[in-house]
Parts: structure tokens; C-alpha cells; sequence
């Protein structure tokens, strides 16, 4: 075992390579999800319209990649220990279920209204029900279960089903009004369908769609069972330099394919197309490869730090963010208006707008934003603190 593969208390495993990996993907998600003014964002640091791949785009599947990566130590280390496979099933299901209220709790987070006469529970009528977490959840739960309860040729199987199936399901299901499916549209498509028909206005900013939706849940869960395979080269005995050129071979072989199935199933993130599964999980692998080689291969574990004092709180920094953001951008007014001027709004005009082109404003808030999370957990990070569910 590497020295940069850290053994924790009860025989699990982590591995500076992944944390960095996850680090990295979190600090940019809080990035790209704090600009100080949506209207001036940096291409390179907004989602694609519609078809392809922007950088942006890469943060979520590399998160999922990760926790698929990370449950192959854990639970392997669980199983050593003598827990069954049924007390891991009631672990997983108990995770699974937190990170699904959680999301929800985010999501609904502050339940204010701006009409005085509104109900109590009138917020509640536009809470988005799918999310982030909400997917996190449910595609670690699936593929915690498999790595638990089926053979690895099993969950190799489901990989591929889950890859090659959606493509049917997608470009050729037809749906009432819709009978010839059209990728190149947000809704007529059964993915959008089955969103509007389970979840009505409660998707993305009410869409015909939800970029975390039912259907696309499965290239996800393919998602994370490629980081799956990928934590298994992590755990096998060979050497590290053997890992790191196995990842680089699968995410090149990956990245390909995703690349050339883009032509007839368009890479897409807002549906998680198969092609975009293969593609973004083949650069996540990459990635991961390259961190095993820098900060375990050479020994520069230090240099890793600043990533990991993100990657070992990745939860707590989405949930902190996201609820602090709202709090200081729709409760907390330093001016009562009218209009009413939010804390963050007062801070990015009187810190960066006053100096700062739009766009360069925008990017200084959010990489203040970064840096000012970055001192709350090198605190966290120093006396070994980490929030887990």
C-alpha cells in the first residue's frame, strides 16, 4: 500500500489520490454555483445550452465517479470487520435516505414568501423534489448494493445495461402528444414525460424537465459504477504505478467511446446521455489517475492539501454553502429597499462591481466565496472534524 494511502480507525481505507479528486470537483461546484451576478458568468463556467460539454459540466459526474470510487475501501473495510451484508443493506438504505432529506431541506431552504396574506405552507408548492443530493443518494445506494450483494460480473452487467438500454429508452420511446421522440428538445422526450407526470411543477425553475430526473438517474448509476470499477484498481494489490496506468488506459478507452457514441447519442448533461456517462467518466478516471501519480506515486502528499481540506468535507461545504447563500441573499437585507438590497448582493456591488469589469466581479465573488469556505475547513480540516451522514 502506498504511504499516501491513509488507513483509518476500523481498517478503511483513503487515499489521497481520490480525496484530491473529490476535493477539487467540490471546490469547483462551489465556484461555479456561487457568481456574484448569474448574468455575467464566464462561458467555461455555465452549463452547456443544450448538446456537449462544458467544463462546468464535469463537476457533478466527477462527484458521482468519486463516491463510486470510495465504495469499494469502505465497505470492503466493513466486511472485514465482520458486518453482514444485511447490516451494510440497513447502513446504505439509512445514507441513502439522509442525503434524499437532506437535498430536500436545501432545496426548500429558506420557505419564505414575499406576499403577506400567503399561507404557511405556499412555498412548498414550488420546492423542486429532485436535486443533487437527492441523486447522490439514491445512485451511491444502488451501487453500494450491488458491490454488496452481487458478483462483480453482476454489477458489470447492470453497468452496461444502464448504458445501453437508456439510449432506446430515450430516442425511440414515444410519449402521449410526442410520438416521435426529439432529443434536441427539452420535453418531448420520456424523460421529461415521466418528470412532469411524477413530479408536475416541482422540477428545475418548473421546466418540462429535471436535469436530476427519474429516467436519467440510470447513465448516473452507470456513473457511479464506473468509479466502482475504478475503486477496484485502487484496492488491488498491484503496484501504484500499475493503478495509475490501468486508470489513464480506462479513461482514455472511455473517453473515446463516449466521444465517437456522441455522434448518434448526443453527449448531453441536462438528460445524462450515455455518451455523456462514458465521456465524463472516462475524464474522471483520467483525473484520478493523474492524482495517484502526483500526490501517491511521487510522494507529494503536501501539495494535495489544499484539495483535501475541501474533499474530506464535501458534504458539509455543499450544504453550508448552499444554506448560507440563501440566508445572506434573501433574509439578511442591508438595505430594506425598496427594492430591498440582499447582504451578497450589497457585498459583490461595494467589493468588486465598483472596480472589477462585470464578468471579473461576477469570478471575484465566487473565488472569494471558495477561499472564505477554504479557511472554515483548513479549521475543521486541522483538528481532524468531518461531517458524515
Amino acid at each position: 500500500m502506498s504511504d499516501a494511502a491513509v488507513v483509518l480507525p476500523g481498517g478503511a481505507t483513503r487515499f489521497v489520490g481520490l480525496d484530491a479528486l473529490r476535493g477539487l470537483a467540490i471546490a469547483t461546484m462551489i465556484l461555479v454555483n456561487n457568481p456574484g451576478d448569474w448574468g455575467h458568468v464566464f462561458a467555461p463556467l455555465q452549463h452547456a445550452k443544450w448538446h456537449g460539454c462544458t467544463f462546468t459540466d464535469l463537476v457533478f459526474p466527477t462527484f458521482l465517479f468519486c463516491a463510486g470510487v470510495s465504495i469499494v475501501p469502505a465497505l470492503t473495510a466493513a466486511l472485514q470487520r465482520g458486518r453482514t451484508p444485511r447490516e451494510l443493506a440497513w447502513r446504505i438504505g439509512k445514507r441513502c435516505l439522509l442525503l434524499v432529506l437532506l437535498g430536500l431541506f436545501v432545496q426548500s431552504f429558506p420557505l419564505v414568501t414575499s406576499r403577506a396574506d400567503a399561507s404557511l405552507f405556499e412555498p412548498l408548492q414550488k420546492v423542486r423534489f429532485p436535486g443533487v443530493l437527492q441523486r447522490i443518494g439514491v445512485c451511491y445506494a444502488v451501487a453500494a448494493l450491488l458491490f454488496v450483494f452481487a458478483s462483480e460480473r453482476a454489477q458489470r452487467r447492470t453497468l452496461l445495461a444502464c448504458l445501453v438500454l437508456y439510449w432506446p429508452l430515450l430516442a425511440l420511446c414515444p410519449t402521449p402528444g410526442s410520438p416521435v421522440p426529439d432529443l434536441a428538445t427539452e420535453g418531448n422526450h420520456l424523460a421529461g414525460y415521466l418528470d412532469r407526470l411524477v413530479f408536475g411543477s416541482h422540477t428545475w425553475m418548473g421546466k418540462v424537465y429535471d436535469p436530476e430526473g427519474l429516467l436519467s438517474t440510470i447513465p448516473a448509476i452507470a456513473t457511479t459504477l464506473l468509479g466502482v470499477l475504478c475503486g477496484r484498481v485502487l484496492q488491488s494489490p498491484i503496484s501504484r504505478p500499475d493503478a495509475v496506468r490501468e486508470l489513464l488506459l480506462r479513461g482514455a478507452g472511455w473517453m473515446a467511446l463516449g466521444a465517437v457514441w456522441g455522434f448518434v447519442f448526443p453527449v448531453n448533461k441536462a438528460l445524462w446521455t450515455s455518451s455523456f456517462s462514458l465521456l465524463t467518466a472516462g475524464i474522471a478516471a483520467t483525473g484520478l489517475g493523474l492524482c495517484v501519480q502526483l500526490f501517491e506515486v511521487r510522494g507529494k502528499a503536501r501539495l494535495a492539501e489544499p484539495l483535501l481540506i475541501y474533499g474530506r468535507n464535501a458534504l458539509l461545504v455543499f450544504v453550508g454553502s448552499a444554506v448560507l447563500a440563501r440566508t445572506l441573499g434573501r433574509l439578511v437585507h442591508v438595505d430594506p429597499g425598496p427594492p430591498p438590497v440582499s447582504a451578497l448582493r450589497w457585498f459583490h456591488s461595494h467589493a468588486f462591481v465598483s472596480w472589477l469589469e462585470p464578468h471579473w466581479a461576477s469570478l471575484a465573488f465566487a473565488l472569494t466565496w471558495v477561499l472564505g469556505w477554504y479557511a472554515v475547513l483548513a479549521v475543521l480540516y486541522r483538528r481532524g472534524i468531518v461531517w458524515r451522514v
